[in-house]
């Protein structure tokens, strides 16, 4: 049996952190196009400028030996329709619900991301994993309720909340098929094709949503393309090296970035409970990076 060592772990556990930063900024991107863009052309815009970035960096690193067409163009395809429409639905369920309460919702895919790694990849979790597992989770909790999520939920959430949880299960669904192709092909291989499918699923929906035509609104967005790339890149490189079920949890550091961004952009002054449960993830964090784990 062999074991994954521990710095493989921390390894993972720092590029999955990275990109969890990297990602928080694209997300904070909706509160940003406030009023200019939608979310939808904002994703469309950063598909596009990154699928040509890949495209540039492709052409300059071909070589004899180097190819990236891929055998798994509909594992590829799959995992584009996963990410797509489970960032649509949370988008949805955040339009026609407390935006607080559909994103305390959406975070279940950490705990769906666990459960789908045991039973499709064999995952197996010690008893000090799941206490890591279980803090990060309880911080995560803490930061929602210290914002208010849930004090004010009604029976006219519920479809809503449906839309959340299931976004929420596409997007652990995506993760599998990430750590599934990450062992099987190359990081640039995976990113060309995923942006190339998420432009075809999300050029219609984003032109009938389009607000802004002037190229000065848009060229912010463009430039999302490369910072998603770099998120992308070290989200691959993570999950190649170390088991989904030790990662997922790292997702909620991405309540802490956001709220360094909310304090820094948007003066909003995190709370006791928000520095609380960002402690808490964090301990959970470093624990799950040091921690021993055996295949």
């Amino acid at each position: 049996m062999e074991a994954i060592r521990k710095s493989d772990n921390g390894q993972a556990v720092l590029w999955v952190l990275g990109g969890t930063a990297l990602f928080s900024i694209v997300f904070a991107s909706g509160k940003f196009a406030e009023g200019v863009a939608s979310p939808l052309q904002v994703m469309l815009l950063r598909y596009i400028s990154g699928f040509i970035l890949l495209s540039v960096l492709a052409f300059r690193l071909r070589g004899k030996h180097i190819t990236y067409r891929s055998k798994k163009a509909k594992t590829h395809f799959l995992r584009a329709i996963l990410g797509c429409y489970g960032g649509v639905a949370i988008v949805y369920a955040s339009a026609n619900m407390p935006i607080l309460d559909a994103t305390a919702i959406s975070l279940l895919y950490v705990i769906f991301i666990i459960a789908l790694g045991i039973i499709f990849l064999q995952e197996r979790i010690s008893k000090l994993h799941w206490g890591a597992i279980i803090i990060s989770s309880i911080g995560a909790c803490v930061v929602m309720f210290s914002r208010g999520a849930f004090q004010n939920f009604n029976l006219s959430y519920l479809w809503p909340a449906a839309i959340a949880m299931a976004g929420a299960l596409l997007i652990a669904a995506e993760a599998i098929l990430i750590r599934t192709l990450s062992q099987a092909e190359s990081a640039m291989t995976v990113l060309l094709y995923v942006n190339f499918f998420g432009i075809c699923l999300v050029v219609l929906p984003a032109s009938s949503t389009w607000i802004s035509t002037e190229v000065i609104d848009n060229l912010p967005f463009l430039l999302l393309g490369p910072v998603a790339i770099s998120a992308q890149y070290c989200i691959i490189r993570g999950y190649r090296i170390a088991k989904v079920s030790v990662l997922g949890p790292i997702d909620y550091t991405w309540l802490g970035f956001a709220g360094i961004i909310g304090f820094i952009f948007f003066d909003e002054i995190p709370t006791s409970g928000v520095i609380l449960g960002t402690a808490l993830i964090a301990i959970g964090g470093i624990a799950l990076t040091f921690l021993k784990t055996e295949e």
